[in-house]
């Protein structure tokens, strides 16, 4: 479960909603892998920590695992090193996405920049642990490593952790449930290197600023960052 928790000890899995548990268990688990908290070739946790995690029977997470795995997210090992791994083979879909309306990406960019540019002031604000420092740094390093194929699950990665620094469960939900919505949008549109190097140097900037305690200058350079993405996003599908 550790890859699955921030510095703050959040977990980006989340309990299930009564209802819908089936359902909801496919969409926490594929927006985990989406967003890079399960990586190509990780072995996902036991089942009984995950259906723990969930609020799930473990026959309901069975289900959904063996679901994904059908539809080519996942892949079973066996033996003693064996278990439940995501694919290391890219998803192929059966048909493109859908068209989009302009509206469609204002609302995926506004939400974003309320919820990412008030992360970003109050983990600036806060009174941050050597530990949750260095978790910030770690993921920063990250995503500069990264190669193209890494890069946006890396990039969400970092995102999400600047969440995870103001202690704020709800706070985490609804940053990854922004960064999974802009993740579907820029997976219709190219991976620009220029834009790598830009926002590769802005997650510097923003990161010391959260470093320096500076909140204004974190929530400024958040929506900096995050209006470059919005123009992307605009030019390419409205």
């Amino acid at each position: 479960m550790a890859d699955t928790l921030g510095a703050s000890g959040i977990s980006i899995l989340r309990p299930v909603r009564a209802g819908n548990a089936f359902e909801e268990t496919i969409e926490r688990l594929l927006e985990s892998i989406k967003l890079g908290f399960f990586s190509s070739s990780q072995k996902l946790p036991p089942e009984r920590e995950l259906a723990e995690i969930l609020g799930v029977s473990r026959a309901t997470l069975r289900d959904a695992l063996r679901e994904l795995q059908d539809a080519g997210y996942l892949e079973v090992q066996r033996g003693r090193y064996g278990g439940t791994f995501v694919s290391s083979l890219p998803v192929r879909t059966a048909s493109e996405p859908g068209p989009l309306q302009p509206a469609d990406v204002e609302d995926v960019v506004l939400f974003r920049r309320i919820v990412e540019s008030e992360a970003a002031a109050h983990a600036a604000a806060s009174d941050l642990s050597a530990a949750a420092r260095q978790h910030l740094l770690t993921t920063l390093d990250d995503v500069a490593r990264s190669t193209l194929e890494t890069y946006r699950p890396k990039d969400a990665r970092l995102h999400i952790a600047i969440a995870e620094l103001t202690g704020s469960r709800m706070l985490v939900a609804a940053v990854a449930e922004a960064r999974s919505r802009v993740s579907d949008l820029l997976d219709r549109i190219p991976l620009l290197t220029t834009n790598i190097d830009h926002s590769n140097q802005q997650h510097r900037d923003l990161v010391d600023a959260i470093l320096g305690g500076d909140a204004q200058a974190a929530r400024e350079i958040a929506i900096a960052h995050l209006e470059g993405t919005a123009s992307l996003l605009r030019g390419f599908l409205s």
